[in-house]
């Protein structure tokens, strides 16, 4: 089985129970954040076949707005988001899923947020998720 940064190969890897070193390797490679990938391996985690998923059920962590949990410079996210929804409308892409905590009845995006933007921005209100939660 060969990892690719897409939707379709996550799905393939959650097929034969091998999601989490899906979600390990998209994060240190393309996700470009190895330490998410670091902090999901301190304790043990349920990770779950990507699904789709209205995103007004959660909003993100990362952004240039003051209440951001990771803030980031304004012109670099707008322009990311700008780039991801051109590339993504284009129709050529298998976009990788967004990575959800699912924390009792709370939903935090964790990776994506760049991505969930684009999505909204282009009028999409659905999309592919893999929600995780600590054991």
């Amino acid at each position: 089985m060969e990892y690719k940064p897409t939707l379709t190969s996550s799905i393939i890897f959650a097929n034969e129970n091998k999601l989490e070193e899906w979600i390990h390797l998209f994060l240190c490679r393309e996700g470009n954040n190895k330490p998410f990938s670091d902090g999901l391996k301190l304790k043990p985690r349920r990770f779950f076949t990507p699904e789709m998923i209205n995103l007004n059920r959660f909003e993100r962590c990362c952004g240039p707005e003051e209440q951001m949990k990771f803030q980031v410079s304004e012109e670099y996210f707008k322009k990311r988001v700008n780039d991801i929804a051109i590339f993504f409308k284009k129709g050529n892409w298998d976009m990788p899923p967004l990575i959800v905590n699912r924390a009792g009845n709370r939903y935090e995006l964790n990776d994506g947020n760049h991505r969930y933007e684009a999505l909204k921005k282009i009028g999409i209100t659905r999309y592919w998720v893999i929600i995780w939660e600590t054991i």
